[in-house]
């Protein structure tokens, strides 16, 4: 126990989080995970931490996960050289067996496993499970890259009704069995936007959305869905950056609250961004300018 805080100074901490505990209680929080928070493992044992105690007080916890990294390291062993168009996986059928092993296999598994070993009750599926996300080829370039045609969320409800933190890992399928490579960040919009959460944090390996990439100082704390269509026609929001802007419109449009895009290296960041007045990252929100 860290012994540089008194009992008196914990006390005022937990006191102080009290209003953020009473908001959020109750409610859905959809998170989606991968990037460096996930390949750094001090890092993923910190939020599995978050995750539990927003699960502790209430909070109804989905996590959305992927896993680029181990996924080519995976093929590298196989002997495939990962391939990509415009930001995608080019996904033949070995890629697309390979990529269900990693994500509904390894990852998810382990995801459950540090979940439940920090005192939550987790449950993982896969977006085959339940027929949960249904999809469409994307692009004949792209393989067995998915669209996602349609969200069956009564599988997560279920979970989250009987007490349970589901964990999804990104595969869609269509009904002829084929089983599609879905991008992590348009599957969490769309399961977020289906469960009408209440905030849609997607952890990153930036810090937020910046008006000069190069420049931490240009952070930009907040963002009607407006003003984030508005900078992408701008060119300020470019490259990898536009689809996860994108994602968030959309979760917004479809009856998300508010999305958050926040750098997950930042230890504890997603209960900086709940439970402290302080926050973290960029959040996009519906509603007027603030300008």
């Amino acid at each position: 126990m860290d012994k540089s805080f008194s009992n008196a100074e914990r006390a005022e901490v937990l006191t102080q989080a009290l209003p953020y505990i009473r908001r959020y209680s109750g409610r859905t929080v959809v998170i989606k995970y991968g990037g460096n928070a996930m390949v750094n493992q001090q890092l993923k044992h910190q939020v599995m931490e978050d995750i539990v105690l927003l699960w502790l007080i209430g909070v109804k916890v989905v996590l959305v996960h992927g896993g680029g990294p181990e996924i080519n390291d995976a093929m590298t062993k196989f002997g495939k050289k990962p391939v990509f168009v415009e930001g995608l996986r080019v996904t033949d059928r070995e890629t697309v067996d390979i990529v269900q092993m990693v994500l509904a296999g390894k990852i998810n598994k382990t995801l459950v496993n540090l979940l439940e070993m920090e005192g939550g009750r987790a449950m993982g599926i896969s977006g085959i499970d339940g027929r949960l996300i249904e999809a469409k080829v994307k692009d004949k370039r792209l393989g067995y890259v998915g669209e996602i045609t349609r969200i069956n969320i009564k599988p997560v409800q279920d979970l989250l009704e009987k007490g349970y933190i589901p964990v999804i890992s990104t595969l869609g399928c269509d009904r002829e069995g084929n089983t599609y490579n879905i991008n992590g960040d348009t599957a969490a919009g769309r399961v977020a936007g289906a469960l009408n959460a209440e905030r849609l944090i997607m952890l990153t390996d930036i810090a937020g959305i910046l008006r000069d990439k190069d420049d931490l100082s240009t952070l930009i704390p907040e963002l009607t869905v407006e003003e984030a269509k508005a900078l992408c026609k701008k060119g300020v929001v470019s490259g990898g950056m536009v689809p996860k802007i994108q994602c968030c419109i959309d979760a917004i449009e479809s009856g998300v609250r508010k999305v958050i895009i926040m750098d997950g290296r930042i230890p504890h960041s997603i209960l900086m961004e709940l439970l402290t007045d302080e926050g973290a990252g960029t959040m996009v929100r519906g509603g007027k300018s603030n300008e």
